[in-house]
């Protein structure tokens, strides 16, 4: 029901709101529905299962190359010569775009799993150092792929993505990620976060568990990804880099590690925040930088602790 409601209100607004905005307004709303994408799939695998990964980057970079390269050369091409009407036409062509997100995430995934069985059996830092080589090695090879543009960076990608597709992905996100929490297989993975040994020790397979999240978190990166790269028309590898993996771990750390709605606002707050520091120039983000800071250490658990938005409390406070 809530879904279906979601789909309608994003349609509306995609088709009647959108083209009347902005356009430096609603690159900024469609930079935010890609953040809050990276921030819950990298929350899931960091906030509630506890693994601290650093190579978010690689698995976005892996999708975005993945379904740019399926829609240059595959889809657009097969769709160019449509002769049939301009509805058919959309049609085609958004059927083509799924199929391009899909098939990122699914390469992304698929990378997270290859890489996941054998390193989720580390902890802290060793997992760290294991997945920021990962997201690494990804980055290196694209570099030197001519077939996706290599040094260079790949041109010329269709400009498919719109406000409407981005938060349809966002939202499915958001919501398997907020109903996996809930289910038994949630409440496992908050028990490895919480203590790996004693849960293995209850019969609760970790690895399992450790890679299943990770599994997802990297699927919905390269899905983001693919979103990037059909939005900007253009990919490069310094677009990837680990300070890119970082600002990720920021997202989710600032919004408070193992909560959905902390995810969400962190990430919003922080796309729109240095749009509005671009009055100070050169020092931008350094007051960007100091901002972070300070709020490490005034609030260190993050914006929204553990803790999720809940109606009740807003009237709640609005009845009292």
């Amino acid at each position: 029901m809530w879904l279906g409601v979601y789909l309608v209100i994003l349609l509306g607004i995609g088709q009647f709101l959108i083209p009347q905005m902005n356009p430096y307004h609603v690159q900024i709303l469609i930079f935010i529905g890609i953040n809050i994408t990276l921030a819950v799939s990298l929350n899931l695998v960091l906030g509630m299962a506890g693994q601290f990964s650093i190579g978010h980057a690689g698995f976005m970079a892996l999708g975005a190359y993945t379904s740019a390269a399926l829609s240059h050369y595959v889809f657009e091409p097969a769709i160019s010569s449509w002769m049939g009407s301009s509805v058919a036409y959309g049609i085609a062509q958004n059927a083509a775009f799924a199929a391009s997100l899909l098939s990122g995430g699914l390469m992304a995934a698929l990378a997270g799993l290859a890489v996941g069985i054998p390193t989720l059996r580390l902890r802290g830092d060793y997992l760290a150092i294991a997945t920021l080589g990962m997201g690494e090695i990804i980055r290196v090879i694209i570099l030197n792929t001519e077939f996706v543009g290599a040094a260079r960076g790949f041109t010329d990608i269709p400009r498919w993505t719109s406000f409407t597709w981005v938060f349809f992905v966002t939202g499915v996100c958001v919501l398997l990620v907020r109903n996996l929490i809930g289910s038994a297989s949630g409440r496992a993975l908050v028990a490895v976060r919480e203590d790996e040994d004693a849960a293995a020790a209850m019969g609760i397979d970790t690895t399992y568990f450790k890679v299943l999240a990770f599994v997802i978190g990297a699927f919905f990166a390269g899905m983001a990804g693919g979103l990037q790269a059909h939005y900007i028309q253009y990919l490069h590898t310094n677009s990837f880099t680990f300070l890119r993996s970082i600002e990720i771990v920021v997202f989710v750390v600032l919004g408070g590690s193992g909560s959905i709605t902390g995810s969400i606002v962190a990430a919003t707050v922080l796309t729109i925040l240095p749009e509005f520091l671009r009055v100070a120039q050169s020092w931008r983000m350094v007051i960007y930088s100091a901002l972070l800071v300070v709020m490490m250490l005034t609030r260190p658990q993050g914006l929204m602790g553990g803790n999720e938005f809940k109606w009740r409390w807003f009237l709640r406070r609005k009845t009292a």
